[in-house]
């Protein structure tokens, strides 16, 4: 239960973000719990988030101010583990680096600044820009149906996985949860595997992990669209043509090697 310094605090900086959101920000706490806060961050242009839309949770310490949260984010972005805390000097990690000064707005700010950078730490990941965009298209179709999930588990304290039917983010984000059903509706987004349903699923492919703390990974195919029986067979075609040079040129040889009378 929150401390009465913590609750008021925290009443007053819902406040203010609400008055006077980050650019590319959304956040508010829980109704049942003003400790447990979840944001949206709308991935910002010239990166490979552009478009995405990143939902996570910060859970705070009944001592808040004077403690960090957790910080945790839901939706696979190929720069986060899912659901796993991170370690940042904004967050639980570092209590003692943690300045009461700082806000919700400071902290969301931060973890944005740290996403769109390529500086690694614990519950962070690897990914090329390729697969980073691959996950930003999924992120409305993950966040609104759990990724793919029709079951109606209960998620865990801390932790949303894919399994809960999008759940949890339709509870907390219930206009937003609208739009992206409409937005896949009229994008034919197949409910099942998140992509268009005319489109094949030969491209980058977007897996989600099972357990908290594993990574959800990019697969990536290339795929030489177009290029045929040729294009897919170039060594076959590189390796008989060096046979029929060499055979040309020993025919030749022999025949300039016989003599006639």
């Amino acid at each position: 239960m929150a401390s009465k310094q913590a609750s008021k605090r925290l009443a007053r900086e819902y406040k203010t973000i609400s008055e006077n959101p980050p650019p590319y920000i959304s956040a508010h706490p829980s109704e049942s719990n003003i400790l447990e806060w979840h944001y949206v961050i709308t991935g910002p242009e010239d990166t490979p988030y552009f478009g995405g839309q990143y939902w996570g949770t910060l859970i705070f310490p009944t001592n808040y101010p004077f403690a960090p949260p957790a910080i945790r984010m839901h939706t696979p972005s190929g720069r986060f583990q899912p659901s796993t805390r991170l370690c940042l000097s904004i967050s639980d990690f570092h209590p003692r680096s943690f300045n009461p000064a700082w806000e919700v707005s400071t902290i969301l700010i931060g973890l944005l600044s740290f996403m769109t950078s390529e500086e690694m730490t614990t519950g962070s990941v690897s990914a090329t820009a390729a697969e980073r965009r691959v996950f930003a298209e999924r992120t409305r179709w993950w966040n609104s149906t759990g990724g793919g999930s029709q079951s109606k588990n209960p998620a865990l304290k801390g932790n949303v996985k894919a399994g809960d039917g999008g759940a949890k983010f339709r509870a907390e984000w219930p206009e937003v949860d609208k739009e992206n059903w409409r937005w896949m509706t009229e994008k034919e987004i197949d409910l099942s595997t998140g992509l268009k349903q005319k489109q094949a699923s030969c491209g980058p492919g977007l897996a989600t992990a099972g357990g908290s703390g594993h990574q959800t990974q990019a697969v990536v195919e290339v795929v030489d669209a177009g290029t045929g029986w040729l294009g897919r067979n170039k060594l076959l075609v590189v390796g008989g043509v060096i046979f029929v040079y060499v055979l040309i040129a020993r025919l030749l040889g022999e025949g300039e090697g016989t003599t006639y009378s």
